[in-house]
């Protein structure tokens, strides 16, 4: 079965999801992976979908069109190979939850994202959000992410030296699988 990515990005708006989920059911498509969120009003989705053995990308581009183009949607369907050495690195590791929060600056999701990319942490999903009023916004940053075996210890302290560098605050603990 062939693998796409999807992607699509527009003013967000009711009906989006069950547009662009109804045209993949449509198109016998299998909805395997996705992230969907609104940003300062964009409604960003990111989908891994599986599909028949005949559908293309350029075929599955063309009938979300139909459906897209009215809800001012920019969508672009590849497709996706499998990566070396079957599922890839997001389950590679011991999985760890981070939080950040603290006065918000340039620089916090770089510094954050270096550290672990030093201790070869992968980042699995990572959001942040201003919240707060405009005379004190706080920024906050969640990660999830994957730490290699024996190097979660040194991974951490790198992260959380990054944070204090920052002057923000850092919380991290091991996800559990028996809370899924």
């Amino acid at each position: 079965m062939p693998r796409f990515s999807l992607s699509a990005l527009g003013a967000d708006r009711p009906g989006i999801v069950a547009a662009v989920t109804g045209v993949l059911v449509d198109q016998g498509c299998n909805l395997e992976d996705s992230t969907m969120t609104i940003l300062q009003g964009q409604f960003a989705v990111l989908l891994v979908v599986s599909a028949p053995d005949a559908t293309t990308a350029v075929a599955l581009e063309a009938a979300l069109a139909e459906v897209t183009g009215p809800l001012g949607l920019v969508v672009a369907v590849r497709p996706l190979a499998e990566p070396p050495g079957g599922a890839g690195t997001a389950d590679e590791g011991d999985p760890w939850t981070i939080s950040i929060h603290g006065a918000d600056r340039p620089g916090i999701v770089h510094a954050v994202a270096l550290a672990l990319a030093d201790a070869e942490g992968n980042v699995v999903d990572l959001s942040t959000h201003l919240i707060g009023g405009p005379d004190a916004p706080v920024y906050v940053m969640m990660l999830r992410v994957t730490l290699p075996a024996g190097r979660a210890e040194a991974a951490l302290a790198a992260v959380s030296g990054a944070a204090t560098a920052l002057g923000v605050h850092c919380t991290m603990h091991p996800d559990e699988s028996d809370l899924l």
